[in-house]
């Protein structure tokens, strides 16, 4: 008999084979998960992550494909608008006062007093602090008894002179003593002189041991304490009074800008341009003052002139050195405005997509004229009134058709609010509808607030993807549908008008109807853009028409 394998062997083929079983287990799981997840289940065809739906995550919704029920692109819209539009000119500006007056002290001494409060307003000539003068009042007396001291010796020079004239006319002294008697009382008249200045001088020093503010503004932090010993002309001085109303704002403006500014100033008037100050994000007007001029030459370095302009300040806003955004407005200009995301730019230059009547997309090139943050001027090519795709459009094709996903505002799209206003007008879904359909057989009426019951009863009845469009509801999700419908209708809003105020971001703003939602749907709808929310609930809108005429 042949001798048998050596167990040894046996187990190590054993081994190779599970290996093998589960590399195929783990590729074939792969290819599951991979065409899982490009071939939706049939059954959620009718739910929010659907192909059928326009709900998230479906192909008709903003996160799948962009597909609507009619085969287009959903995207995002508004129409063109005749109107103004401001020409404006926005710089990085720094506030920079009038005025600033550091106060060094002009003759040295001990500190001996500060009357002024660090960060108060002082006005012009108010004491702020003082010197020990004691040294400079005993040069002053100095200084006059000199000159009363030269001053007598001027009068006896004066009297003696006097007598020698008289001695000369008599013909008793020669002309020589005359001559130098008389030079005499010429000298001792400029040393008089000189002594008035010296007086003049030390009353001059007694007077700078009091140190008064030079302008009207506010006082910052002193520098020094008293009982110090100050110096005439130290660089760091006592204190420093600056200005603060008026104020002034220094920006720059292009070269290229110059003589539009120049041309709205000499139209507007001197000190007519209106100039707002705002603050970092441009969100908030700080305050609005008048242009007042143009530096007399242009930066080289950076290819732009200096320009200030004027605030009063009355509430101290601005801030010395601080750094604002500047808005300087030169006037308006009349034409076809567009929002900033419906232009785009190609090889060919810029265009936009215009939606005609048959939701058709036509590229159309465009000449761009000025532009703000949210609107451009369009000088050729679009007329007012036509509508053009302002999201979606890096999905869309020229010729081909598109879904609307709402109606944007005229230069803006629909906010947040318009969003929640519409969740509230197109809340049934499909199922809710067909299983709504039961009692209106049975002929029962459907409550005014059927039509708003919550968007979660969208995902309770999701219909069979059989190969046609008329949705199949199970019995459960029917019940579970008309049970959503029975209870939110009633809470529901009545219209877009009562739910304006609704806005899903917020907790505290949110529908009645939101906590009945299952809480994948709620997820869903937060993660949602305000764009994507519209175009989703138009989706819902109309698998809820389509679900209708299907039950009838």
């Amino acid at each position: 008999m042949p001798a048998s394998p050596p167990p040894r062997r046996r187990r190590s083929w054993l081994s190779v084979l599970m290996v093998l079983l589960f590399i195929g287990a783990l590729v074939g799981g792969a290819w599951y998960l991979v065409h899982r997840a490009k071939t939706p289940v049939a059954a959620t065809a009718g739910g929010p992550g659907g192909p059928g739906s326009g709900g998230p995550g479906g192909p008709g919704g903003p996160f799948g494909g962009g597909r609507g029920p009619g085969g287009g692109v959903t995207v995002g819209s508004a129409r063109a608008v005749q109107g103004d539009l401001p020409v404006l000119i926005d710089a990085l500006g720094t506030v920079t006062p009038p005025v600033t007056a550091t106060l060094v002290p002009q003759v040295g001494g001990v500190l001996a007093e500060v009357l002024f409060t660090e960060g108060q307003s002082v006005k012009k000539g108010q004491v702020l602090a003082r010197i020990d003068p004691r040294q400079y009042e005993q040069a002053l007396a100095q200084a006059k008894g000199q000159r009363a001291k030269d001053e007598a010796q001027l009068s006896a020079a004066r009297l003696t002179l006097q007598r020698y004239q008289r001695l000369w006319d008599q013909d008793s002294i020669a002309r020589q003593d005359v001559d130098t008697q008389a030079a005499l009382v010429k000298q001792l008249e400029g040393v008089v002189e000189a002594d008035r200045a010296s007086e003049r001088a030390a009353q001059l020093n007694v007077g700078y041991t009091t140190i008064r503010s030079p302008i009207d503004g506010r006082i910052g932090l002193r520098t020094v304490d008293p009982g110090n010993l100050v110096s005439a002309g130290s660089t760091t001085g006592i204190a420093t009074v600056t200005q603060m109303n008026p104020i002034d704002v220094v920006f720059s403006v292009p070269q290229d800008r110059v003589p539009d500014v120049l041309a709205a100033q000499k139209a507007a008037g001197a000190g007519k341009l209106p100039v707002q100050a705002l603050n970092r994000e441009r969100t908030q007007q700080l305050a609005e003052g008048r242009f007042l001029t143009l530096d007399n030459q242009v930066n080289v370095s950076t290819g732009t002139v200096k320009a200030k302009a004027r605030y009063a300040n009355a509430d101290g806003t601005l801030f010395p050195n601080q750094f604002v955004n500047v808005r300087l407005q030169l006037g308006t200009v009349s034409g076809v405005l567009v929002p900033v995301t419906a232009v785009r730019t190609g090889p060919q230059g810029d265009y936009v997509y215009v939606v005609d009547d048959q939701h058709t997309a036509h590229m159309r090139a465009v000449t761009r004229g000025l532009a703000t943050v949210d609107q451009i001027l369009i000088e050729k090519g679009v007329q007012a009134g036509e509508r053009v795709v302002t999201e979606g459009g890096d999905r869309v094709k020229d010729g081909g058709k598109v879904q609307l996903g709402g109606s944007g505002g005229s230069g803006s799209g629909a906010g947040g609010g318009a969003d929640d206003a519409a969740a509230g007008a197109a809340g049934a879904s499909a199922g809710a509808s067909a299983a709504g359909s039961a009692g209106r057989r049975r002929g029962a009426s459907a409550p005014a607030g059927a039509g708003t019951a919550p968007v979660g009863a969208s995902a309770a009845a999701p219909a069979a993807s059989t190969g046609n469009s008329e949705p199949k509801v199970a019995p459960a999700q029917a019940q579970q549908a008309q049970a959503a419908s029975n209870s939110g209708a009633s809470s529901a809003p009545a219209g877009a008008a009562s739910a304006s105020t609704y806005n899903l971001d917020d907790p505290a703003k949110r529908p009645p109807w939101w906590d009945r939602l299952p809480p994948e749907v709620q997820q869903k709808l937060l993660a949602m853009s305000p764009d994507e929310r519209r175009a989703y609930l138009q989706e819902l809108r109309e698998r809820r028409r389509a679900a209708r005429e299907a039950g009838q």
